[in-house]
């Protein structure tokens, strides 16, 4: 017996043995990674574009208005007014936006204990659609800003709760019974933003064809203070359902023995992840599987423990968020492609991958 192993210390064959060990010694090399990856990302999305900006000049720029250093880089004006008019707006959305996305596809996946489970497959994207629809057409603004944000809001969270309620039978949400359910529900509400936008004017209809779409093109200061109050609470809050989140992973009955109260999670759980998807829904439009392509990777590089999961997919949503806009507006330039595009064709084929693999693995669809 090696002294190691007497004194109860892993050795690294050990280690090797034991999966949960290693997840635990990469989960702070993960979401250091993913911070610096946001960060090298938002330095992407603010120098490319149709006018490239180095590097250099982008963090000269971002030292001179944010911290009042001289940093001595000579900045063309005129690449300094595009970053901080244009461009740096637009990346902060796409950070809120895709945190708000991907710990909420996180968070959902956690209290419905389903894989396949996002804000686009639940409802709460199509919902928080309507209820921005909603305050467009009626011409409602007795909150100012944040009307469109609270209606996306609340027909976010009544999406969900609906959803929710439907899918659940004997204690337990299936698998087919949620898909399908989301599937009716979202193509309910879609049906009601389609009587909506033939009710629309012409300037009502280019609002709500943006919803449909999802672009982070129209984003300014405006709408980054319109969309923070909203995202930010939800990012911040949710990982403190993490240690509730991991005991219902043994099953509702199991999780109340142990003092869980699972009724109030899952409503706490609901109402923030309406929150998040309903401002993001309000600010961006309809941006799909980004809730439901991030949470996934993430359990599968760091594992299933939701104090690493939810702060990680926060990031990762961000990260492919920042990305992906990068791509819509490069890849045809000068034409600039609607973001939902994009993560359509890369969550379209990893919905259905993933489908099926859930399906091999509990052998049958419930």
């Amino acid at each position: 017996m090696t002294r190691a192993a007497a004194a109860g210390t892993p050795s690294a064959g050990d280690l090797t043995g034991h999966p949960s060990i290693l997840r635990r010694l990469r989960a702070p090399g993960a979401l250091t990674l993913l911070s610096a990856a946001v960060a090298v990302a938002a330095v992407a999305g603010l120098g490319i574009g149709a006018i490239d900006i180095p590097p250099g000049d982008v963090l000269a720029v971002l030292a001179d208005r944010l911290l009042g250093i001289d940093t001595g880089v000579a900045v063309d004006p005129q690449h300094a007014e595009v970053l901080w008019a244009i461009r740096l707006p637009r990346v902060i959305l796409a950070v809120l936006v895709g945190a708000a996305l991907g710990i909420a596809g996180a968070a959902l996946q956690g209290i419905f204990r389903n894989p396949l489970a996002d804000p686009g497959v639940v409802g709460a994207s199509a919902g928080a659609a309507l209820g921005a629809s909603v305050a467009i057409v009626a011409g409602v603004s007795f909150l100012g800003a944040m009307t469109q944000p609270v209606a996306a809001f609340v027909g976010a969270l009544l999406a969900t709760m609906l959803v929710y309620l439907m899918s659940r039978r004997g204690g337990r949400t299936e698998v087919v019974t949620l898909l399908l359910t989301g599937l009716a529900i979202t193509a309910v509400v879609e049906a009601a933003v389609g009587l909506l936008t033939s009710a629309a004017s012409d300037q009502e209809l280019r609002d709500l064809t943006f919803w449909r779409l999802g672009s982070l093109g129209g984003a300014t200061w405006d709408t980054v203070a319109m969309a923070a109050p909203f995202t930010l609470p939800a990012v911040a809050a949710l990982p403190f359902a993490a240690r509730p989140l991991n005991v219902l992973a043994l099953g509702e009955r199991e999780a109340g023995h142990l003092g869980i109260a699972t009724e109030r999670v899952r409503a706490m759980v609901v109402v923030l992840t309406a929150l998040g998807v309903g401002a993001a829904v309000a600010a961006a439009g309809l941006i799909a599987f980004v809730g439901l392509i991030v949470p996934h990777l993430i359990r599968v590089a760091v594992g299933p423990d939701h104090r690493v999961v939810l702060p990680a997919s926060a990031l990762g949503g961000a990260v492919l968020l920042l990305l992906a806009d990068v791509i819509s507006r490069t890849v045809v330039a000068p034409v600039e492609l609607p973001l939902g595009v994009i993560t359509g064709l890369l969550g379209g084929p990893f919905f259905v991958w993933l489908l099926h693999r859930t399906r091999q693995e509990h052998g049958g669809w419930a």
